[in-house]
């Protein structure tokens, strides 16, 4: 049997998060990590040797306050709690028994503090966040005998035990990282992605869309772009190498091909001999025609094309023939996306190839069925004889270049080009072929391309038709 390139199966990649999202998660947690890290140091070196130091600082201002009350008078006593409140925010209250508070202790940090202020001004030294419900920083000490409270403002400590804006700084330095390294992550993976959308335009044949920037700042992008230029040149310059060569080759032997059939007509006398050189002579030239269509560029300009016409025109030359009976089940509406040109010759070569191998047992006869449906915005075509069908080992190898299968389906009269020609084809329509034996025997042809657009809104309404020969 015919059979061609090895359609192409797409390999899906394994689950897993795109390079973009693992760059930006290890650059996150870098910098994050780096972030806590310059924090600890902070509380290491900085803010808890400054917190001690606070606490330092308000024992100070217990001690001279005392000391200054011990040594005045009673006026210069009331005259000087009277400054200290007004000009240092200090106040001195004297300290009841049934005074409520709460000590100042709630984190590691405050009961560093109280134990710093109690070390320095000795027994008895109590230190509050709050006296009868009142807020503060409050220190108890006594004064020959009777007790005070001194009060100030905890904003003293508080920009350093706390409040919330340390963790809003955090919050803040977490949003510009995340940011970053998003923006470090896209900058490191542009290049990746453009060299891969270049990749996909070369694999598919376009060669002059699928350039990279040789310009780029980078030294290293910069080397890679100019040297994937260089070889999509190179691939472009051997596509229209081989064009060429093939034309001409094709050129150069019809020519003396035409003279020898020419000739064989006019000189050989036998007629049986005659017809006999004359069919190959027919079949060399049938072969060329496959090495050029195996060899056609890739690049086809996709248009809504009317299928069931599509099949009737394919199927007329060998529904006139009285050992092949086609029957086409296609809704006429059925519109999909393609050319007509490469369409024609999928349908004409599995028609051929249903003729040649896939005659039903025991009848000479060969009947086929085409049918479509849709589902989804893609088309199904199934191009299906009631022939002896294919090992199940050969069949994924049907669609490689001059495979030949078993002897049942290949009477070795072809190039083996002909499921190769339907597979790339229909790959250059942006379509798949898959190749299988029915159920009921046969071989099956499943083709599936793109519904026209302007179609797929009413797609469950076309209804089908019956043309043709008997199933």
């Amino acid at each position: 049997m015919n059979a061609p390139l090895e359609v192409e199966r797409e390999v899906r990649p394994p689950i897993g998060l795109s390079l973009f999202w693992r760059t930006f998660f290890m650059l996150a947690l870098l910098l994050l990590g780096s972030s806590v890290g310059w924090y600890q140091m902070f509380r290491t070196l900085e803010y808890e040797p400054r917190v001690i130091d606070n606490a330092r600082q308000i024992a100070s201002l217990v001690n001279l306050s005392r000391a200054a009350l011990i040594h005045s008078d009673a006026i210069a006593r009331v005259s000087l709690i009277k400054t200290l409140a007004e000009q240092e925010k200090v106040r001195i209250l004297p300290r009841e028994p049934g005074d409520r508070f709460d000590l100042f202790n709630q984190t590691e940090l405050e009961r560093r503090m109280s134990a710093e202020i109690m070390a320095r001004l000795g027994p008895g030294t109590v230190v509050a966040s709050r006296v009868n419900d009142e807020a503060g920083l409050w220190v108890g000490f006594q004064i020959e005998g009777d007790s005070y409270w001194l009060l100030t403002d905890r904003s003293r400590v508080g920009a350093l035990l706390g409040g919330s804006a340390w963790l809003l700084w955090l919050a803040m330095l977490g949003m510009v990282s995340l940011i970053g390294a998003a923006l470090l992550a896209r900058f490191i993976n542009r290049p990746l992605r453009q060299l891969s959308i270049a990749a996909a335009r070369v694999r598919g044949g376009d060669y002059l869309q699928g350039r990279l920037d040789e310009n780029a700042r980078s030294a290293e992008i910069r080397e890679v772009n100019v040297g994937f230029n260089r070889m999509a040149d190179q691939l472009s310059k051997i596509e229209q190498d081989r064009a060429e060569m093939l034309a001409g080759i094709s050129h150069d032997l019809r020519t003396p091909l035409a003279r020898l059939r020419l000739e064989t007509e006019m000189s050989v006398p036998d007629a049986e001999a005659r017809d006999h050189m004359v069919a190959d002579i027919e079949q060399v030239d049938t072969i060329i025609d496959k090495f050029l269509d195996y060899a056609r560029p890739d690049h086809v300009t996709l248009q809504a094309l009317p299928l069931a016409e599509l099949a009737d025109a394919a199927a007329a030359p060998f529904t006139l023939r009285d050992d092949m009976q086609v029957q086409i089940d296609i809704p006429p509406e059925l519109r999909v996306m393609g050319d007509d040109v490469e369409l024609s010759r999928v349908l004409g070569n599995l028609l051929e190839n249903a003729r040649r191998y896939g005659q039903t047992p025991g009848t000479g006869v060969t009947r086929v069925r085409i049918a479509a449906t849709v589902r989804d915005h893609w088309v199904t075509l199934r191009v299906r004889d009631h022939g002896p069908g294919v090992a199940p080992d050969v069949l994924p190898s049907l669609t490689r270049p001059f495979f030949r299968g078993d002897s049942a389906r290949t009477a070795a009269t072809g190039a083996g080009l002909g499921l190769a020609i339907v597979a790339k084809m229909v790959q250059n329509m942006g379509g798949s072929l898959d190749l299988s034996n029915s159920p009921s025997g046969g071989l099956m042809a499943v083709i599936r391309l793109q519904q026209a657009p302007e179609q797929r809104g009413g797609s469950s309404l076309l209804k089908k038709r019956r043309t043709g020969g008997t199933s």
